[in-house]
Order: structure tokens, then C-alpha cells, then sequence
């Protein structure tokens, strides 16, 4: 496992502002940002996080505001909450790769923090504060943060997008009078708070299997097995 070092750390924020698209002034902020409390249980990325969680939401509510003028403020409610949920935000971090820039405890990398979606898509939100912090410019944080998410704002107007696969699925099997699927709590996995929850997913449809799928939480374990559900019976 890579080291910690300060020297492994100067090169991969090098790395890291590629990604980006933004250059520290700073280096200790995006070592805090990149920081999980399994490392340091004082100073970590948690403040930050609190910081970029509102500058994305005031973000992405203007950005929606203004590329679907004809939406009501019900369905820009639920379009901004499809984009900041922990689902989109861990797609945002795979995609600027910042699974190879965390700072974890020995534990948590074994156990497989670097993948972990609710550490990523934390981190995604340290990074926007830290990036605000650094250049105190909000047109500089928007700037960013419109690059990372500029392809899910362009698709979250898609009613799938919209909707969780828990409620598709139930849509689809509604919609050919198939009762709802069963969900089922299969194992639990370590200890709290890096538990992980084994669900698996039954409809009443002789020809297709069950699905098991896992998660930091039985929510997103559920939600997996929907959409592989999903994916299954269109095959069918």
C-alpha cells in the first residue's frame, strides 16, 4: 500500500489539480480535503465537507435554474437532489479519480475505503470547500463544479434519471400486474460504521432469478439489487 509521506502526497495532488482542473495555492487544504477520520480523528475532511455541501447545492440550483427555464420548482427540487445524492457524487469522484489521492487509516484502506461511495462522495464536497477556501472565488468553485457535473446535469431531465430503481422497478412490475418485489436482508457484514448489507431482490416471475447484490447501507444494497432486477427482466 502506498505510503502517506508528504513526498507521496506532493506528487499525487500534481496528479490530483489535473483532475481537477484547478491548482492549490494552499497544498495543506486539499490534504485536509483528501483526509478520512480513520487517519486523523482531529483533522480531517468532515469541516470541509459541511463547507462544500452547501456551496454545491447553491451551484447546481443555479445551474438548473438556468438550463430548464420551463421546469417548476417541484421538479428542479428533485433534480437537484438526483445530483447531489450520494449515488451521483460517487460517480463525480470515480470519474476524477480521487479513490488514488485518499488519506485513510490502515482499516479503512483494507477494508476498502478507497471504493467506499459515502467517503468518496464526501470527499467530492471537501474538495469544492477547499477549492473555495483556496481561491476565495465562488466563479472559481462554480467553475469546477460545473466541469465535474456538466454531464449529469445535461441527463438529470430524464424522467429514468429522476426516479430511484426501487421505484422503477416497482413502476415496470405495476405496469404488467406483477406484484411488488420482495426485498430481503440476507447478512450483515463487519462492524458499525463500515458495516456492509447483503439484500437480495425476488419478483414473482418463474423465469427470473433472484438478485443479491451489497452496500454500506441496506437503502443502497436494496437500490443495487433494483437496478440489476431492472436489467434482468428487460432482458427477458
Amino acid at each position: 500500500m502506498p505510503s502517506q509521506s508528504f513526498y507521496d502526497f506532493d506528487h499525487s495532488l500534481t496528479v490530483l489539480s489535473q483532475s481537477l482542473g484547478y491548482v492549490f495555492k494552499d497544498k495543506a487544504l486539499p490534504k485536509l480535503a483528501l483526509t478520512h477520520r480513520s487517519f486523523d480523528s482531529k483533522k480531517n475532511y468532515e469541516r470541509l465537507e459541511f463547507l462544500g455541501d452547501a456551496l454545491l447545492g447553491m451551484i447546481i440550483a443555479e445551474a438548473l435554474y438556468f438550463q430548464y427555464p420551463n421546469q417548476n420548482e417541484g421538479r428542479l427540487t428533485r433534480m437537484r437532489a438526483t445530483l447531489v445524492r450520494q449515488e451521483s457524487l460517487a460517480i463525480v469522484a470515480k470519474q476524477l479519480s480521487l479513490s488514488n489521492h485518499l488519506i485513510l487509516g490502515v482499516g479503512e484502506r483494507k477494508g476498502g475505503g478507497r471504493q467506499r461511495a459515502s467517503i468518496l462522495a464526501d470527499t467530492v464536497e471537501s474538495l469544492i470547500g477547499a477549492i473555495y477556501l483556496d481561491s476565495q472565488c465562488i466563479e472559481t468553485v462554480k467553475f469546477c463544479v460545473l466541469c465535474w457535473f456538466a454531464p449529469l446535469i445535461d441527463n438529470v431531465n430524464d424522467t429514468q434519471v429522476l426516479k430511484d430503481a426501487k421505484s422503477r422497478l416497482q413502476e415496470w412490475l405495476q405496469g404488467k400486474q406483477i406484484p411488488l418485489p420482495v426485498y430481503e436482508l440476507l447478512e450483515t457484514q463487519g462492524n458499525a460504521p463500515n458495516q456492509i448489507f447483503v439484500v437480495s431482490c425476488q419478483v414473482a416471475l418463474d423465469n427470473c432469478p433472484d438478485v443479491i447484490a451489497s452496500g454500506e447501507s441496506r437503502r443502497i444494497a436494496e437500490q443495487k439489487t433494483a437496478e440489476i432486477m431492472i436489467n434482468q427482466l428487460n432482458k427477458l
